[in-house]
């Protein structure tokens, strides 16, 4: 296991792939994590940690482009695109915008369907299996709506999500109001996906790693590699703390695959998208389970010691400004909807950058010009909703074992 050469090395420390890691090392095959700074410290470390079957469908779906262009400029919308001249933006744009039909939406809503509801139920067998400590919870999630109009474009949804296998409960907003004392009078309804889960997106990833040592991978943080050179016997990579090689290796980079594979000639059609999230102690009043107040576009999840809003989608590249008109749209919804909007302490504010696709499917398989080099990149924001399936799926492929689910879909190829 401390071998110079390792039979996998993994490229990259958040949760996918720590996922990848640990599904490699069930195989049999030892592990090597290079991580350039600390494992899940960037995108998968303050999201809202909501495990999400209910959300197979895609971003582009029809009418997407109507309502994005209403959104386009403006800085308090939930979708904003920062103006300059980015080619490779406009592209991805374009893309995006010709899938939003009937046909793509249904193709891409089937491929993340297979990989979220295999992952839901792979990653609940993780924590029994090794008793991970993240506060998972297995109580659902809620659309919450106050918009009448748009509940009931949603509750037309819903047909579509039940042949996807989502199974979804309408409930009407007098009722739910009851359920939830924690919302304000005036809510038009709920849609409630029962199989939905959550956890506590750090302390995930960062077991994810002490299991990961416990059962010989070995994970080096503040390991950037420089440089990687792959042939028919292998990989090798140059890394800040020296050279390492592996029979073969995977790219986990989230947001910054494209840049990484562009060296390697590949071309990987991932733009960042921002979102931002704001962490505070747990309100004496909070609802019962994660909330998307849909009108809004925020997500809300609860855990015993800490309340935490996020969301929101901006293309402003690789921007590393903390917005503060941004943050103040989560605060904004929150006090709309709920009697207690905050908690008393702020703990955090933060942004990260998802690794978006213009089809809403992650990039999964290996490259088309290396024979020992995988990809596992572009879950936009379903990573941790995807994490335990691409592993298994990843760690078959490198394997050579027919795989659980059909890996066509996420194919670099269909770019």
């Amino acid at each position: 296991m401390n071998s110079v050469r390792d039979d996998v090395l993994v490229i990259g420390g958040g949760a996918i792939g720590l996922a990848v890691a640990l599904a490699v090392l069930e195989s049999g095959r030892s592990v090597r994590v290079l991580e350039r700074d600390s494992v899940g410290g960037a995108t998968s470390h303050a999201n809202c940690g909501t495990i999400t079957p209910s959300h197979a469908p895609p971003l582009a779906a029809p009418g997407a482009t109507w309502r994005g262009l209403r959104w386009l400029f403006s800085a308090q919308a939930p979708f904003y695109i920062r103006p300059r001249v980015d080619p490779a933006l406009w592209r991805w744009l374009w893309h995006f915008a010709r899938r939003c039909n009937a046909r793509d939406w249904l193709r891409s809503a089937q491929a993340r369907a297979a990989l979220l509801n295999d992952s839901r139920a792979r990653l609940a067998g993780w924590v029994r299996r090794y008793g991970l400590d993240c506060e998972f919870e297995q109580n659902g999630l809620d659309y919450v709506f106050r918009d009448p109009a748009n509940f009931e474009r949603y509750v037309h949804e819903c047909e579509a999500l039940n042949r996807l296998g989502v199974a979804t409960e309408i409930i009407p907003g007098t009722d739910y109001q009851r359920q939830e004392p924690a919302f304000r009078e005036g809510l038009a309804g709920a849609i409630r996906f029962a199989a939905d889960a959550h956890l506590r997106p750090d302390r995930y990833t960062a077991e994810l790693a002490r299991t990961l040592r416990a059962h010989g991978g070995i994970i080096e943080e503040h390991c950037e590699v420089t440089a990687l050179e792959a042939d028919d016997h292998g990989v090798r990579v140059e890394t800040v703390q020296g050279p390492r090689a592996g029979r073969d290796a995977v790219v986990a980079l989230a947001s910054w695959t494209p840049a990484f594979a562009g060296r390697l000639g590949l071309d990987v059609p991932i733009q960042p998208g921002k979102g931002y999230s704001i962490t505070y102690s747990r309100p004496h009043l909070a609802p019962s389970r994660p909330i998307v107040l849909k009108d809004r576009l925020v997500f809300i999840t609860s855990w015993s010691d800490g309340f935490r809003l996020g969301s929101t989608m901006e293309f402003s590249g690789y921007d590393a400004r903390l917005d503060p008109t941004r943050l103040a749209i989560l605060e904004n919804a929150a006090r709309e909807y709920l009697h207690e909007p905050f908690g008393a302490e702020v703990r955090e504010r933060w942004y990260g950058w998802r690794p978006m696709t213009w089809d809403d499917l992650p990039v999964l398989g290996r490259s088309p010009k290396h024979r020992h080099l995988w990809l596992a990149a572009g879950h936009g924001m379903l990573g941790m909703s995807m994490s335990a399936a691409t592993g298994q799926l990843l760690a078959d492929l490198i394997d050579g074992r027919a795989p659980a689910l059909d890996p066509m879909p996420y194919r670099v190829e269909r770019f």
